[in-house]
């Protein structure tokens, strides 16, 4: 029987990967290709600073074609939900019947994708949902997914976390309060191994930046 096609909405983070093991395995979708947002200025995912380059590399080691929705920096939200928009209207006519999302507990965040997902035919999905994200955390490493923070909010951490592996060693040095799958936006992160990728990418961790209360790390293709 032929499963329904999806597709992914890839950050080039840990949650959109596991989420993507995860629907895979269940076998419920075909999970064919990876929504991914682009900041057009920097040339770099948006929120987390992965080089296009990387990306590139995460996708074909997850057999996933690439929708990339470039967006300009600073980008209102008007512009945003038009370009994807537009985006969605090739894998529409291509059978694409839902969106995987790698969402844990924020509620007006799945609000929000509900709404405007309502009466495409597109149905939003949520494998993480609800899942206690310290346990999460755990499995994941323990899963053998490998990831590196690529960018940490000033705010909620030090620019030193930036650019560290994300293992047992970091979820223990977390100050208290901060979410241990960074679900409040205290950071985002960048897959480079795991059990939705059939060969490691390897990277190096090069010079931090910091920008509009952001730190960035920038994880440079070995």
């Amino acid at each position: 029987m032929r499963r329904p096609k999806a597709l992914i909405a890839w950050s080039s983070g840990k949650d959109s990967a596991w989420s993507q093991h995860e629907a895979r395995c269940s076998g419920a979708y075909d999970v064919v290709g990876a929504l991914t947002t682009v900041t057009e200025t920097f040339g770099r995912v948006s929120m987390h600073g992965v080089r296009e380059e990387i990306l590139r590399a995460q996708l074909a080691a997850a057999s996933l074609s690439s929708l990339v929705v470039r967006i300009p920096y600073p980008c209102p939200n008007d512009i945003y939900e038009a370009r994807v928009t537009q985006a969605l209207a090739r894998p529409k006519v291509e059978g694409i019947v839902a969106i995987i999302f790698g969402d844990l507990f924020l509620e007006d965040v799945r609000a929000y994708r509900l709404a405007k997902l309502a009466g495409t035919g597109i149905e939003p999905v949520f494998p993480l949902w609800h899942r206690p994200p310290d346990q999460l955390a755990r499995d994941m490493i323990a899963g053998g997914l490998e990831t590196y923070l690529s960018t940490v909010d000033l705010n909620k951490l030090p620019a030193s976390f930036a650019g560290r592996k994300f293992d047992a060693t970091l979820l223990a040095d977390f100050p208290a309060g901060i979410d241990p799958c960074g679900e409040n936006g205290e950071f985002h992160s960048c897959v480079v191994a795991g059990p939705m990728f059939t060969r490691r990418i390897e990277v190096k961790v090069g010079d931090t930046v910091e920008r509009d209360a952001f730190a960035y790390a920038d994880l440079l293709p070995v």
